[in-house]
């Protein structure tokens, strides 16, 4: 940020949540990036406590609050990482608004294509079911292994989280598959296995087995602040870009 330029006003959606934590307490290492609103689900038991204490920070004035609608006035950046439910409306309403939104909520089902396709026409959306940089590492190599080795290996996915995750297979091992069969130009068949255990935060295993021989690509993230690192980079990013549909893998092609 050069001097004199005002930081940008995030929005974290979820905010009492694993992830919305996480964004709270990695915040002050983007100083280009302040905290204007932090939002939780109307039947939240946060609701009204300051969220820097919430998230094991000294206060800092932003309480958790259920309206994203008046969150979104005068923000300059959103960050979704609540709830699958009502997924659609938090799009819509951040395109009324006119502000970029991060969505790293999973889970939704495919019925949300077509809001982010109309959402993308007025604002930036980049969805992202991982922010890691190991993890967009993972789904190039995984992209140029199925090119090399297109049918001729059956092809598993697996992935451990914490007991609390709900959707099973996780975004991220769903978004390894899309890039499987999209690599190797066949809709072929993929085994997915999901270990919902303990507190894992994320592991992630596509298994290559062949005549023979078997290949085994893995990423295993042991910190969730390396997530939270990964979406406030990617949302400073993400302000700077057209109106538009893009993919966590679009900032690390910047490098």
């Amino acid at each position: 940020m050069n001097a004199g330029t005002a930081p940008f006003d995030l929005v974290i959606i979820g905010a009492s949540g694993r992830m919305g934590r996480s964004l709270l307490q990695q915040l002050p290492r983007f100083p280009a990036l302040r905290l204007h609103a932090a939002v939780a689900g109307p039947e939240s038991r946060f609701l009204g406590q300051d969220s820097g204490e919430l998230a094991g920070l000294p206060p800092n004035g932003v309480p958790i609050a259920a309206s994203l609608e008046a969150a979104l006035d005068n923000a300059a950046l959103a960050m979704d990482f609540s709830t699958a439910a009502a997924t659609a409306d938090r799009v819509r309403l951040c395109a009324a608004a006119g502000v970029p939104l991060l969505l790293g909520t999973t889970g939704f089902g495919p019925g949300i294509a077509t809001v982010l396709t109309d959402a993308a026409r007025r604002i930036p959306v980049l969805e992202a079911a991982n922010t890691s940089l190991g993890a967009a590492v993972l789904r190039d190599l995984v992209r140029q292994a199925a090119t090399t080795l297109g049918t001729a290996f059956d092809v598993s996915v697996r992935d451990i989280h914490h007991r609390e995750k709900r959707d099973a297979p996780s975004g991220t091992a769903l978004a390894l598959g899309a890039a499987i069969q999209e690599a190797s130009g066949t809709p072929g068949q993929i085994q997915y296995t999901s270990v919902r255990d303990g507190d894992v935060v994320g592991q992630h295993e596509v298994l290559f087995l062949g005549e023979g021989e078997s290949l085994r690509l893995s990423h295993e993230a042991t910190d969730r602040s390396v997530f939270a690192r990964g979406a406030l980079r990617a949302g400073l990013w993400l302000v700077r870009q057209a109106p538009g549909r893009y993919q966590i893998s679009d900032l690390f092609k910047e490098k």
